[in-house]
């Protein structure tokens, strides 16, 4: 790797590891190494004056805990469940995780997860002949024993009241429902997650910008911050880049050949919020529909019911805005600074290939007030102007990745990047990150530490999380992790 030396400076501090952002994935991988090398100095560095202000933040992701029970983009193909399952699989893992630190007491669960049931709601023949096919597609699958199916308006009235109440009587309605579906506050798992951390003598320092990443002579990374007080650096053998919308060009700064070709999309979301107990009392589901043709992935609409804070709350949408800032305390010239002469054909081919999604958000940008509201009046007819406010969700950096038969490809998900050393790794990408932070990270411990992996690693976490060596899920398996985890985390499911 073609680096220039960094001479040693007065102003130095060494880490065993540095953590580049303070959201869900910096906060997951650091919680691992907490637990497994508690003598190692982990260290946090985070650009904003708090925790999980970006993409972890509660108001500005729907906080789904993604397990594949409500999410039809995962199954474009009805007939074909491969990555929900995946997905499914991937969340138990988190729950896992999540189980064994709150039974040592590291974590307590009360503060960002709560059940919620998790459902799929569509409309009109063609759809409802393919829910009912997903249906039929994933009730084969342990992983999800206990999903129902309805075409009964009154059945899917007692699953979500506001749905289906001053909806047309002739209107066709399908829903599928999930009972053992959660709400999940990542804002908060990620400052109880770096509690972890700090309680292992690790430093989480904010405020802290990274400018530069560098090898010195020794081949230890030089990672050169600026705060109000001036500038310094922390020399650390170890790098994970978790910065969300500005995790790419941090990774092109430190001269990181496998991120070469590589691009990302800003894509903004705003949402619709009420927060009247009349209303949100009567609605205890995240309630997912079928996306509009081009929609980005993370489009797909949502009537959730979202726990902040102790407090409940409805949320729908998203709806796509749009910013060139890839964070959404970045600058407007945030895109601009990732482009270079070896992703500029990357980005223009996959722009030409989904002039759908130009379309798309040309649509939804042009769309007025009046014509959002309908939108949720689609999931709840009888809503009410006065109660529903619209509020900014974030900003997220959609993947586009080199392909060498499309040039260029819009990418669904995240992808860990690590160096061919192992010594800096760095995740790009979107939804569904959060849900998924566990998985990724048990993948980089193992990628970027082989040895410790193979040596220690490997058997302490099998131990925490029981799913990293489970070949196949059985009814009776996941019947038994979901209780498990279920009285560790505090969750109980309502029929």
């Amino acid at each position: 790797m073609a680096t220039s030396p960094t001479p040693p400076s007065p102003t130095d501090t060494h880490a065993d590891v540095v953590l580049i952002g303070g959201g869900i994935m910096s906060a997951t991988l650091g919680s691992m190494l907490a637990v497994l090398e508690p003598r190692w100095r982990v260290v946090v560095l985070e650009r904003a004056g708090a925790l999980a202000s970006e993409s972890s933040d509660a108001w500005n992701n729907a906080g789904t805990g993604h397990s594949g029970f409500c999410e039809l983009n995962y199954m474009p193909d009805p007939t074909n469940g491969s990555k929900a399952s995946i997905i499914a699989a991937q969340f138990l893992a988190s729950r896992q995780w999540w189980s064994y630190l709150a039974a040592q007491g590291l974590l307590d669960p009360t503060t960002f997860i709560s059940t919620t049931a998790h459902m799929d709601v569509v409309f009109g023949e063609h759809d409802i002949a393919y829910l009912r096919e997903r249906f039929d597609t994933l009730i084969t699958d342990p992983l999800f024993g206990g999903m129902e199916f309805s075409d009964d308006p009154s059945v899917i009235a007692r699953w979500a009241p506001l749905v289906m109440e001053g909806r047309p009587a002739a209107q066709r309605v399908a829903a599928t429902r999930h009972p053992g579906g959660t709400d999940v506050d990542f804002g908060a798992l990620t400052r109880g997650l770096t509690t972890v951390i700090t309680s292992c003598g690790g430093e989480v320092r904010l405020g802290h910008d990274v400018r530069s990443l560098r090898r010195d002579a020794s081949g230890s990374w030089v990672v050169r911050c600026r705060n109000r007080d001036g500038e310094f650096s922390v020399r650390s053998p170890q790098v994970f880049v978790g910065a969300g919308g500005h995790a790419l060009r941090l990774l092109q700064r430190a001269h990181l050949p496998e991120v070469r070709g590589y691009a990302v999309l800003p894509v903004g979301a705003a949402f619709l919020r009420c927060s009247d107990p009349t209303v949100v009392s009567r609605h205890r589901s995240k309630v997912y529909g079928q996306a509009a043709v081009g929609a980005p992935p993370m489009s797909v609409p949502h009537l959730d019911r979202r726990v902040v804070d102790g407090t409940p709350h409805l949320m729908f949408g998203p709806y796509a805005t749009f910013s060139t800032k890839l964070l959404t305390r970045g600058r407007w010239t945030d895109f601009f600074t990732t482009v270079r002469s070896h992703n500029m054909v990357v980005i223009l081919a996959a722009m030409v290939q989904n002039v759908s999604l130009i379309r798309y958000l040309i649509g939804q940008l042009a769309a007025r007030p009046r014509h959002r509201f309908r939108q949720l009046q689609r999931y709840y007819p009888r809503a009410r102007r006065d109660q529903w406010t619209l509020v900014a969700a974030g900003q997220r950096a959609q993947l586009i990745t080199p392909d060498r038969r499309r040039i260029g490809v819009i990418q669904q998900g995240t992808e860990l990047i690590v160096s061919a050393d192992g010594s800096m790794s760095g995740l790009l990408g979107a939804s569904p990150g959060a849900s998924t932070a566990v998985p990724i990270m048990v993948d980089l411990l193992r990628r970027c530490f082989p040895d410790r992996w193979r040596d220690r690693w490997a058997e302490a976490m099998s131990v925490a999380i029981p799913a990293l060596t489970t070949a196949r899920w059985s009814p009776e398996l996941v019947r038994d992790v979901h209780a498990t985890t279920g009285r560790s985390l505090g969750l109980v499911t309502h029929r």
